[in-house]
């Protein structure tokens, strides 16, 4: 890490480990692409007679949150008080996914059922012959390329306005899965802190406090290749403009963050994960989660995506989409600083 990181980490580390010890305050709103992660797993047994594919004896069924409903857990599981507007469909998996934010205590007051359309879900089925190695074989999804009706997007975005005087920040964590419709993106831009995880499309968000743009997400709205320090500082003027948002966050992977905002400033964080990353899925949406909470804190935006850099950390190191906590963040920055000698 360059010199002055450190010294600026060095003096920035009192201040990091009491914002997370105040992530229990923060009052956040999640308006969501809702999704349910199912993993099926099991023993291969034999090649089917009925067609050439693989008989799997069922062994666990695993269902976790996904899409934007791992951001609504993010938050959850970081301590903070967390609330959902979002649609599931009429179908178990809505109710699977309701039952887990309500034992880890989030209000799902917002979580309306769309019976037009199904709930986001994937599933995963996996195999394995004996003390082998267990690996995907098929993944099925369950969604609808059809836009929640008119009537389902007012109710959504009426939901959204009812919760923005108790809430310090609302996170839209757009995934393309339909919920993001005008009325319920104006609602969510209503609130003096936005901060948008969107995979397309960042100007119908225009006016936004914060964007969380990754690397192919950031090039597809600039339109160009984003390979040298040049480019870098290029695309977030250029995200800058398009968005008008007060700043641009660039995650780029095992190259850290690049953050800007609209006064000329601009940062660049290390990554500070490079060998032990095993998934990346999810990733951002952990990033985007202590980041948020740091903000609603009073967090500079430097302190709060250094914050997000740290989660999003420790979540590479498993499979699948994943969680952290407080306690295991601290350890961790206690580490980084020891590491770096600026403890």
């Amino acid at each position: 890490m360059h010199d002055s990181f450190k010294n600026q980490l060095a003096a920035s580390a009192e201040r990091l480990y009491a914002l997370l010890d105040s992530f229990v305050k923060a009052r956040v709103l999640v308006v969501g692409d809702l999704t349910l992660d199912e993993f099926l797993t099991g023993q291969v047994e034999r090649i089917s007679r009925e067609a050439p594919v693989l008989i799997i004896r069922h062994e666990t069924t695993r269902q976790i949150p996904g899409g934007g409903a791992n951001a609504v857990y993010n938050l959850a599981k970081l301590g903070a008080g967390v609330k959902v507007a979002g649609l599931v469909g009429k179908d178990s998996q809505g109710e699977v996914l309701r039952h887990i934010f309500a034992e880890a205590g989030i209000d799902t007051g917002g979580m309306l059922v769309d019976p037009n359309r199904p709930t986001v879900t994937k599933t995963r089925i996996a195999g394995h012959a004996r003390q082998s190695v267990t690996q995907q074989v098929v993944r099925v999804d369950r969604k609808s390329d059809d836009l929640p009706d008119l009537d389902m997007q007012l109710q959504l975005a009426g939901q959204i306005r009812q919760q923005l005087d108790t809430v310090d920040a609302v996170v839209c964590s757009d995934y393309g899965e339909g919920v993001f419709t005008p009325p319920v993106i104006e609602a969510a831009l209503l609130h003096s802190r936005t901060i948008v995880d969107a995979q397309n499309d960042l100007g119908r968000y225009r006016g936004a406090t914060l964007f969380t743009p990754n690397l192919p997400e950031a090039e597809q709205a600039v339109g160009y290749t984003i390979n040298s320090p040049q480019k870098v500082r290029q695309a977030g003027q250029d995200l800058l403009n398009l968005t008008q948002a007060k700043h641009i966050l660039i995650t780029r992977g095992d190259e850290g963050m690049s953050l800007f905002d609209k006064t000329g400033k601009e940062h660049h964080i290390p990554a500070f994960n490079r060998t032990d990353v095993f998934d990346v899925t999810g990733a951002g949406d952990t990033v985007v989660a202590a980041l948020t909470l740091s903000l609603c804190l009073g967090a500079s935006v430097w302190e709060a995506t250094v914050l997000g850099n740290l989660a999003a950390s420790l979540v590479v190191r498993q499979f699948g989409t994943a969680t952290t906590t407080t306690a295991q963040m601290k350890v961790a920055l206690q580490t980084l600083l020891d590491e770096e000698g600026v403890s």
